[in-house]
């Protein structure tokens, strides 16, 4: 019986860049070689070497937790074969458009936790920046060890139509996501051992080393002296999985709140050994929960005591505290400024163009338009807060034209860009989805290193642009291929 070709029938949508076909239905030229080597395995094999990755997915406990109004459930991240492709060209455009990125936005957390000047010059609106849920007016004067605020960022990425690579949002609190970039390399070269070693991909597992590195260069202590914990809520929290699985991979060790206490303005963290100083904390913990003495009372999560060792420079908090106003979605669009105000250089990467809700004429804008455009809560993540216009019932437009109307500040809006897709196996072929990319930024008193590749995530719903695994979503691996030259 003649073998099934993976890709004959395989058809890119008219509306989308595709990242392995060109709309001849040919294979992209860097990504000629990897088809071919894919396309021998033939529909049969690559179902069971499919079947072969969700064991292993099972049976190593990879999960993920979503959570809905009446509970929460343990899933596994589900995951697709077929890798995204990026050829070394743009693998270089999207690496020094990040670090970029990165360097002004840490520049843009020290001015306004320090002098203002890019509000003093109106470069951004000062009120949109003092009234940002994410910023903190207490650490205002605070300068964090080696004055890195975005120690770990997590860039989400598109490619529009044209084949344009577009920032659409930043990360820069607490990004999640880089232990499945890691486990699904792990899978693929388990289950695709020979067309692995054969695509000449960059390697992603030095990931744990460099973060090590990172958290270590800005603790108080001489590099070699460094005591590093990683902070989660605890097991209960969705991404657990990934705070014990860089712990473990760094070699340091995962504590909750209670396992840590604050005595003469330094951290301590209890062991069996008795109490061990704690240099730089990994903090999987939003900022609210971080210090009962300074933000919410009723949290049981941090440590009492925590902003103060902080404040004296007897410690280092990986992501800084505050980072959230880089975060905010009315901010993402001043981001290009920031490059030209700290950098005087004009952005590497581009951007979605975005309407402030709290501007009366973008307000006006987006509530005529709404059935048009992507509607955001600006500190909503993970799919939440969002209204895809034209996917909208008109009892949705309404309901959210109304929240807009009452809260203009808390909402942007986006015309919705057609992003890429790839390959992706739906059970009876290959078949085109849509996806985008989260790159990793790692950042010490050194400079910043970037994980070749990334979380690229993909809309598993045929016709669905939402890629996020809480609404229904999986990943890919990323393959950044290298220069064949």
């Amino acid at each position: 019986m003649a073998t099934q070709e993976l890709f004959r029938d395989y058809r890119p949508l008219d509306s989308a860049y595709d990242e392995c076909f060109g709309p001849d239905r040919k294979p992209r030229p860097e990504a000629s070689h990897v088809i071919a080597l894919l396309e021998g395995l033939g529909q049969r094999e690559f179902r069971e070497r499919q079947n072969l990755a969700e064991t292993t997915f099972l049976k190593s406990g990879i999960t993920f937790s979503v959570y809905t109004e009446d509970e929460g459930s343990e899933r596994i991240f589900p995951f697709d074969l077929i890798p995204r492709l990026i050829p070394a060209s743009d693998w270089q455009q999207i690496r020094d458009g990040l670090l970029q990125r990165i360097r002004a936005l840490n520049l843009f957390l020290g001015d306004v936790y320090g002098e203002q000047r890019i509000l003093d010059e109106d470069v951004v609106p000062r009120d949109l920046v003092l009234g940002a849920k994410g910023y903190v007016a207490a650490m205002h004067g605070i300068r964090p060890p080696g004055d890195v605020y975005v120690h770990i960022a997590g860039i989400d990425l598109i490619r529009g139509p044209d084949g344009e690579i577009l920032v659409l949002e930043d990360n820069a609190r607490t990004p999640s996501g880089v232990s499945y970039v890691l486990e699904n390399r792990m899978v693929m070269k388990k289950v695709f051992p020979r067309v692995f070693a054969q695509a000449r991909v960059m390697g992603v597992d030095e990931y744990p080393l460099r973060l090590r590195r990172a958290l270590d260069s800005v603790g108080p202590a001489p590099d070699d002296e460094d005591s590093t914990v990683v902070l989660t809520p605890g097991p209960h929290n969705s991404a657990y999985f990934e705070h014990s699985f860089l712990a473990r991979r760094m070699g340091v060790p995962l504590v909750e709140g209670r396992d840590l206490y604050v005595d003469d303005e330094r951290v301590w963290a209890k062991t069996t050994r008795g109490p061990q100083r704690v240099d730089v904390i990994y903090r999987r913990v939003d900022d609210a929960f971080l210090d009962p003495r300074v933000f919410r009372e009723d949290s049981m999560l941090g440590v009492p005591g925590l902003v103060g060792a902080y404040a004296a420079g007897n410690v280092a908090i990986a992501n800084a505290i505050g980072n959230g106003v880089a975060d905010d979605k009315a901010i993402y669009p001043y981001v290009p400024d920031m490059i030209r105000f700290y950098l005087s250089e004009e952005p590497i990467l581009g951007q979605v163009h975005t309407y402030i809700c709290e501007r009366d004429d973008d307000c006006a804008y987006a509530l005529e338009h709404m059935g048009e455009l992507v509607v955001k809560a600006v500190n909503e993540a993970g799919g939440y807060g969002m209204l895809i216009g034209p996917q909208a019932t008109r009892q949705q437009l309404r309901d959210f034209r109304e929240r807009v109307r009452a809260q203009p500040r808390n909402y942007i809006a986006q015309p919705r860009i057609e992003l890429s897709t790839c390959p992706t196996w739906t059970g009876k072929g290959a078949a085109p989805r849509r996806i985008d990319l989260r790159p990793y930024v790692v950042s010490g008193r050194d400079g910043g290193w970037v994980l070749p590749g990334g979380l690229t995530r993909v809309a598993l719903v045929e016709g669905s642009y939402v890629v996020n695994s809480s609404q229904g979503g999986g990943s890919k691996d990323t393959w950044v291929l290298e220069d064949p030259a």
